[in-house]
């Protein structure tokens, strides 16, 4: 652990000391909490979230080497409920409860962990409320929402001393892993300066008008923590991602979490001291897209080592040769790697060695499974147990996310700003105004 992290895990700590975490929309009480999990123990698991990231659950819940109890299935959808239930039947036998209410999911003493792959403004809020009530939790990214929620989110796991793994998948991947170390035992040099991208050929969006809540839905859960609005059409159905900032955290959020979690692993930075973006909405200017769907963003980390980040939600060229990825730059050489592997070349572009992945995880498209998502879940399962160590815990993941909220920030207040690499905050007024968020009453994350 390096002496950043150190630093960030107590200032966090310093500053829950003695105060509560969770909701004011709802209370766990101590006799909630669930057990405690042996070695060999039978998980009784709850999946909040229903959508595209289904598929990478089913696999893991479906091995029964992994002792694992599909207990609910949660969605504000009904529809989402009926469909998952049929799924996960496909592969294997369960007696899931089919639940609209993430609360009723939290309060049964059965359940021992959470998968929470709800909306982006729902992963923190979902995760400290399960935490209060005594349940281990899988959040996918982004795990938060914004930088507050990245303080709320470590100090509730500290509090209540349960596993929490972010949703970067990649972490698990034996190929990934084992370049990665040889990496950091120096087979190419010192690695100064990495590149992450994503390419894609996303479409027009509908542009948003008022319309009936759609059969099924309830659309004051959906929205849950976010201030209350009008229903707007085709909002539910992941073009929240595009529609502000109240549910989405645009397309870094989406899907740079991912590269530049590989980055930050190879470089072994933590905080940047510098955050540069220049971003814009350059396609289909009159659809109902509301951020930039193009960034180019610079992050500068002390002993001159930089990130870039290089986002194309609407234009999928493929730039470096692949749909998404990243590139390593080091003083003997350079490492590119994604999902379907890597290669490793020496200082003068040859060749040293190189791995193709058969995980087929997902790439660009919509949707998730594949061995990775596999192999991160049974970790995380694993690691609920005591028998393995988190490939992608809280505390670290929230460093990467931080680098999405300052990209988005940097965005919204229109320049870059420099930023304190000990505790994460920004030497910006403008920018310190958006740490956090607005959230309905009664709503508030507390610590």
């Amino acid at each position: 652990m390096s002496s950043n992290r150190r630093d960030f895990l107590k200032s966090v700590s310093a500053g829950a000391a003695g105060l509560a975490v969770g909701t004011a929309a709802v209370s766990m009480p101590a006799s909630s909490y669930a057990r405690v999990i042996g070695a060999n123990d039978r998980l009784g698991v709850g999946i909040i979230g229903l959508g595209r990231r289904l598929k990478a659950y089913i696999p893991p819940m479906a091995n029964k080497e992994n002792n694992a109890d599909l207990l609910y299935l949660c969605d504000v959808m009904k529809s989402q409920r009926v469909r998952a239930a049929d799924m996960f039947s496909e592969q294997m036998k369960h007696d899931a409860k089919l639940e609209n209410d993430l609360r009723k999911v939290i309060d049964d003493p059965k359940v021992d962990v959470i998968l929470n792959a709800a909306p982006d403004h729902w992963h923190a809020p979902g995760a400290i409320m399960a935490l209060k009530g005594g349940k281990h939790v899988f959040v996918e990214k982004p795990a938060t929402h914004n930088m507050f929620e990245n303080e709320m989110i470590v100090a509730a796991q500290k509090k209540y001393g349960k596993v929490v793994q972010m949703g970067t998948q990649q972490r698990s991947s034996d190929f990934s892993i084992g370049i990665i170390k040889e990496l950091h035992d120096g087979i190419i040099g010192t690695p100064y300066k990495a590149i992450t991208w994503y390419s894609n050929g996303r479409g027009e969006v509908p542009v948003q008008k008022s319309a009936p809540v759609p059969e099924g839905l309830d659309w004051g859960l959906f929205q849950g923590p976010a201030p209350r609005r009008e229903y707007t059409e085709e909002t539910w159905n992941y073009n929240w991602h595009w529609y502000g900032w109240d549910y989405g955290t645009a397309e870094t959020g989406n899907n740079a979490t991912h590269e530049l979690d590989v980055a930050r692993w190879a470089l072994q930075v933590d905080y940047p001291t510098r955050v540069d973006v220049m971003a814009n909405k350059r396609h289909f200017p009159d659809d109902g897209w509301e951020m930039y769907d193009t960034m180019d963003a610079t992050f500068r980390f002390a002993g001159n080592k930089s990130i870039q980040w290089d986002g194309k939600s609407r234009n999928n060229i493929q730039t470096y040769g692949a749909g998404r990825g990243t590139i390593v730059y080091a003083t003997e050489g350079s490492l590119f790697i994604n999902r379907d592997g890597y290669r490793l070349y020496d200082r003068k572009g040859q060749l040293i060695k190189s791995s193709e992945s058969t995980s087929q995880e997902a790439g660009t498209a919509l949707g998730g499974g594949g061995d990775m998502s596999t192999a991160h879940v049974v970790n995380f399962f694993e690691a609920v147990r005591g028998k393995a160590e988190l490939t992608a815990p809280i505390a670290d993941g929230v460093v990467t996310m931080a680098m999405v909220h300052y990209s988005n920030i940097a965005y919204r207040i229109g320049k870059g700003f420099d930023v304190d690499d000990k505790t994460g905050r920004m030497f910006d007024r403008e920018a310190m105004k958006l740490w956090g968020r607005e959230y309905e009453p009664g709503w508030e994350l507390k610590v």
